[in-house]
C-alpha cells in the first residue's frame, strides 16, 4: 500500500486509528442511499470497518482513508471484485455528504486510477456504479471510463464502467537492426509470434510485428556500422517481455531452442532475476537478448 497525495488530499493505508472517523462518515442515511446496507447504522458501518481492514491481497492494493486538512472525510479503495468474474480489480470512492460538490471525490478517484493503472501496470480497472447514483456516474466519466453495460451487482442494477491506460507515454514501437534478417525472423518471429505478435509490415530490407499499440522492427540496414551486435556495449541490452502464466514461461524456454535461441543462466533458472521474479533469459544467434517475465506473482510462502 502507497500513501497517494494530491493538490487537496492525502490518502493513506486505511487503519484501525481510523474506525471511528469512517463510521462518523458514514453516520450520514445520505451516504448509503446507493448501498443494500444501512451503513448509518453503527453496527453495519462497523463490519463494514472490519471487512476493509482485515483484506489481504495482491501487493499495492486495498483500502485508503481519504484525508484533507488531517480530517477523515471518506475511504478509497482498489481490490479484486467480489461481484465481476476473474477477480478483475475494482474501484471504489466514497467522500462524506459535507464534501461533496468539490470534486474531491474525482480527485481521490483519480489518485487511486493512476496508482492502479501506471504504478501497478494493471491492465484495466473496473468500477460498478448504482443505475441512479448521477453523480457517481458523473465522476467515472470525467475519469474516462467506459460504460459496457449494466448488471445486478451488489443487491441491485449497476452500471459495469472500465477505465483503460492511456496510449500518452507508451512504447510507440522498437527497432532492431540486425546482421542477418532472416536469423532473426527465425528466432523472433517465433517468439512474438507464441507470444500473440502478428506480421505488421513487410519490406525488401526488414519485417516488423505488432501487438496493440507497439510494434517492433528488426531490419537489416544498409546503414550498419558493425557487422555484429555486442549488447554489452552501450545501447540496447535487452528487450523484456511479459508472459501470462509460469507454465508458458517454461513452454517458451523449452521450446526456443529449436528457433535460434539459447538459454541464459540456465543455472539458476527460473529465478536469475530473484526469488520474486520468475523469467527465462534467451539469446539468438546474432547476440540479442529477451527476457520473458512471468506475469503471475510469487507463490505463497511455506508456512
Amino acid at each position: 500500500m502507497t500513501v497517494l497525495a494530491t493538490p487537496r488530499l492525502t490518502l493513506r493505508p486505511l487503519t484501525e486509528a481510523d474506525r471511528e472517523a469512517v463510521v462518523k462518515v458514514f453516520a450520514d442515511p445520505e451516504m448509503s442511499r446507493f448501498f443494500a446496507a444501512d451503513f448509518s447504522d453503527p453496527a453495519a458501518a462497523n463490519a463494514m470497518v472490519d471487512r476493509r481492514l482485515a483484506f489481504r491481497g495482491p501487493p499495492g492494493q486495498g483500502h485508503w482513508a481519504i484525508e484533507r486538512d488531517g480530517e477523515v472525510i471518506g475511504v478509497a479503495h482498489l481490490r479484486p471484485s467480489w461481484e465481476l468474474p476473474g477477480g478483475v480489480p475494482e474501484l471504489g470512492y466514497y467522500v462524506a455528504s459535507a464534501h461533496a460538490g468539490q470534486g474531491l471525490a474525482t480527485e481521490a478517484a483519480r489518485a487511486v486510477l493512476d496508482h492502479g493503472l501506471g504504478t501497478l501496470g494493471l491492465p484495466a480497472i473496473w468500477a460498478l456504479v448504482h443505475e441512479n447514483n448521477a453523480a457517481s456516474r458523473a465522476v467515472a466519466a470525467r475519469l474516462g471510463f467506459l460504460d459496457v453495460g449494466t448488471g445486478v451487482h451488489y443487491g441491485d442494477l449497476h452500471r459495469v464502467l472500465v477505465a483503460l491506460p492511456a496510449a500518452h507515454g507508451r512504447p510507440h514501437h522498437v527497432e532492431l537492426w540486425v546482421p542477418d534478417l532472416a536469423g532473426a525472423e527465425r528466432s523472433w518471429g517465433w517468439l512474438l509470434g507464441e507470444l500473440g505478435w502478428r506480421e505488421f509490415q513487410r519490406w525488401p530490407a526488414g519485417v516488423s510485428w505488432r501487438l496493440g499499440g507497439t510494434y517492433l522492427v528488426v531490419e537489416a540496414s544498409p546503414g550498419l556500422s558493425a557487422p555484429e551486435h555486442e549488447r554489452t556495449r552501450p545501447g540496447l541490452n535487452h528487450l523484456a517481455l511479459h508472459v501470462a502464466t509460469r507454465a508458458e514461461v517454461d513452454a517458451l524456454a523449452a521450446g526456443s531452442v529449436e528457433h535460434g535461441w539459447r538459454p541464459l543462466f540456465a543455472d539458476r533458472y527460473p529465478y536469475a532475476g530473484g526469488p520474486a521474479h520468475y523469467a527465462a533469459y534467451l539469446e539468438n544467434e546474432a547476440g540479442f537478448e529477451v527476457e520473458l517475465v512471468a506475469q503471475e506473482g510469487p507463490p505463497p510462502a511455506t508456512p
